[in-house]
């Protein structure tokens, strides 16, 4: 049985933790940010549509991000899965993505300067979650 997009994108990331951190990093050997581990997750899965414009860590909006989800073919849901995008808030004025896995996230720490896999639920207000539209 095949393994549902979700599941290979959660995967996908698992395969990317220790990684290192880079600001609007889009590779596995030269880094990646929040966005570049989005990227590289979903494009290992299939996925990949839309990339975001220019970004930055703090500033913005949360519409900003979800008008990339919703160009990128994701829809917006309530309850997480693996595979599932997260938009959280760790600051005022700060925004980060995380990709669910199965008992926590991964994500690309800007502190850490790597992606790492955090057990349970994030430290941060959920603004979001999104999910492959298919």
């Amino acid at each position: 049985m095949m393994a549902r997009r979700g599941e290979r994108i959660a995967a996908a990331a698992r395969q990317l933790v220790g990684v290192p951190f880079r600001l609007h990093g889009r590779s596995a050997e030269a880094g990646v940010d929040c966005v570049g581990l989005v990227l590289l997750a979903m494009a290992a899965a299939g996925r990949l549509r839309a990339e975001p414009g220019r970004y930055g860590l703090r500033g913005g909006d949360a519409e900003t991000f979800a008008g990339w989800m919703k160009a990128a073919g994701l829809r917006r849901v309530r309850k997480g899965r693996p595979g599932d995008l997260m938009l959280v808030r760790p600051g005022p004025a700060q925004f980060h993505l995380m990709i669910c896995v199965e008992g926590g996230t991964v994500h690309a720490h800007a502190g850490l300067r790597r992606v790492v896999e955090m057990p349970g639920a994030p430290p941060w207000p959920i603004i979001g979650r999104w999910r492959d539209g298919r």
